[in-house]
């Protein structure tokens, strides 16, 4: 039900011109809070203003959205997530694991996606790592932001093309498209695997 509102609100973004994509951080952060998948957003974003663009306005959502998920958790709502972190032991493990290395486990983790974005933003804020690190390590995203928002350009063009809006292009441009999507993913795939492996290593060391 909390999807439903991003086709609604992101049409009415699409007519606001040069602050369409100031408002599309807005409701992107608005939602991270709420628990709106970012993938979806970053799909839409993609879709909106194309792969450059939409992946620079995912990310400054995103980043906002868990900047406020994160000090909600530490500072407004620190019990009620306590309380729902202790019944994971997944997540009850992350306090131990950030204490010495926070930045470059939170950039790990931002890598590779164990725990569900939104759950992440609020269960790091009740850890011991410090906020300046969790923020830096936000560039983490990048690599996932980059792929979602070219997908969502790459389904974005063909929605349009079928319903003959988009103007026609050559088979060059679908070509390099295609292309440079199926780059992205094989980078993506890449940089998760070495991820995955270093979180391994440090959260085994850690738990030494």
């Amino acid at each position: 039900m909390a999807c439903a509102f991003v086709p609604i609100v992101t049409a009415r973004i699409e007519n606001l011109g040069v602050l369409a994509p100031v408002a599309f951080i807005l409701v992107y952060a608005m939602a991270d809070v709420a628990f709106v998948p970012g993938s979806l957003l970053t799909l839409t974003a993609g879709a909106l203003f194309g792969p450059a663009v939409g992946t620079t306005v995912a990310m400054v959502g995103a980043t906002l959205g868990a900047s406020a998920a994160f000090l909600l958790a530490r500072y407004v709502i620190r019990r009620r997530v306590e309380h729902w972190i202790h019944a994971s032991p997944r997540l009850a493990a992350l306090d131990a694991a950030v204490a010495n290395e926070g930045r470059k486990i939170v950039f790990l983790m931002r890598l590779v996606p164990l725990i569900p974005f939104n759950a992440l933003n609020y269960a790091l804020g009740v850890t011991r790592v410090r906020f300046v690190d969790y923020l830096v390590a936000s560039i983490g995203m990048l690599p996932g932001a980059l792929l979602y928002s070219y997908y969502g350009h790459v389904a974005g063009d063909a929605a349009r093309l079928a319903a003959g809006v988009a103007p026609p292009r050559g088979t060059g441009y679908y070509v390099l498209l295609v292309g440079g999507l199926l780059a992205t993913i094989a980078l993506t795939l890449v940089l998760t695997r070495a991820a995955r492996h270093a979180l391994s290593a440090t959260t085994s060391i850690a738990a030494e």
